[in-house]
């Protein structure tokens, strides 16, 4: 069993209140909760699985992070990416262990680090960003989770165009998608898929009309919607609130220029 020790990442859960906190060790630091104080110095050298009492003698139990829980909790200067939409996107675009994908739009680096997290210390991410102060904050939160080694950050506008060529995915969240989508073609391995994230219809409208002059096939266009529960065995009901609307996904594959007609003669 893994022991903690200073730098690690842990989960904080209140069995009483249902409070959590993603922390990382540090020693000599604490967490404030409304239970009362948790001092690090105090979870060195438990486990996962074990627990914790507050100053105030309320319990914690000590948790694996997950990628879901840091990817929702990353410190952030812009609006970032929810998991609902992150866990559909990583299957739409077949991303897995070894993959290669360009990431448009890094913001605070919350899709940034769940793609590095499923690519795998064979896969790349080339997380492109205008502005600096962006792609520095995404970084320290992908060093944070431990997967800045398999991500290429840059700073850069892609109106030129993107570095990479022959790439398994690429995923476009950017004020005017269909501005970029012949750069995405050229960046993209023939048959391999595109995504963009757009917050209005009206976009979704321009980025189809867009796609199809691109040479894009199998479009797609969806909303997730997330739904939790009050997790009360004698009273199960819907969570008074949740988290609407966050965008439209769209999803489109490459199509390849080349075309071989049936051989067969009008006699066979």
């Amino acid at each position: 069993m893994a022991v903690l020790k200073q730098g690690d990442l842990i989960f904080l859960w209140s069995p009483e209140k249902g409070d959590t906190f993603l922390i990382q060790l540090e020693k000599g630091s604490k967490q404030d909760t409304r239970l009362g104080v948790i001092l690090h110095d105090h979870i060195l050298d438990l486990s996962p699985g074990d627990s914790v009492t507050t100053h105030l003698g309320h319990e914690f139990c000590l948790l694996e992070p997950t990628i879901y829980e840091f990817s929702r909790r990353v410190k952030r200067k812009t609006q970032i990416m929810f998991p609902k939409d992150t866990g559909f996107i990583l299957l739409a675009l077949n991303i897995g262990p070894g993959s290669t994908v360009i990431e448009c739009g890094t913001g605070s680096g919350s899709l940034t680090s769940v793609l590095a997290h499923f690519v795998g210390d064979n896969g790349k991410v080339f997380s492109y960003e205008r502005r600096p102060e962006f792609s520095k904050l995404a970084e320290k939160n992908c060093c944070k989770w431990g997967v800045a080694d398999r991500v290429e950050f840059k700073v850069k506008d892609i109106e030129s165009g993107f570095d990479e060529r022959e790439v398994d995915a690429l995923f476009l969240d950017v004020p005017n998608p269909r501005d970029y989508l012949r750069q995405a073609w050229e960046a993209l391995a023939a048959g391999h898929r595109l995504g963009i994230l757009v917050p209005t219809t009206n976009q979704v409208t321009q980025v189809l009309e867009g796609l199809q002059e691109e040479n894009f096939i199998d479009i797609q266009v969806v909303e997730i919607l997330l739904r939790p529960y009050k997790v009360n065995s004698q009273r199960l009901r819907p969570e008074d609130t949740m988290i609407g609307h966050t965008g439209y996904l769209i999803f489109a594959a490459k199509k390849s220029l080349r075309h071989r007609r049936d051989g067969l003669s009008n006699g066979d």
